[in-house]
């Protein structure tokens, strides 16, 4: 497999990696809460962005490309925070299979 270059000079923005915590609320339910697990060293790469018509509304969705150095608690179902800014990460894949950094396939929230 060929490794993939990457300059890691290029992970200028700081994120937080969050985790879903469930605190149950006593009834059979629960809230979903956000843990900060670490604070992590990206690069950001916009993607796309769709704009959509939903209840009379415009919406869109954002999608990113997110580097980071490979750590084994980045899962797809966390989050990655910058600021008011949430990019929820939907797939994890390891570019050259090196365990030397991920690529995070993730959404941006809308607010």
């Amino acid at each position: 497999m060929m490794v993939t270059f990457f300059d890691p000079g290029q992970m200028t923005a700081r994120l937080d990696l969050e985790a879903p915590q469930l605190l149950p609320d006593g009834q059979g339910g629960g809230t979903v809460t956000w843990e900060v697990v670490a604070s992590l060293w990206a690069r950001i790469e916009p993607v796309s962005f769709v704009v959509a018509e939903q209840a009379a509304a415009e919406t869109g969705r954002i999608t990113h490309r997110i580097w980071l150095a490979h750590r084994p608690e980045i899962a797809a179902g966390r989050r990655l925070r910058k600021g008011a800014r949430i990019f929820t990460i939907k797939l994890v894949r390891d570019p050259d299979e090196t365990a030397r950094y991920l690529v995070c396939q993730c959404e941006e929230e809308a607010r």
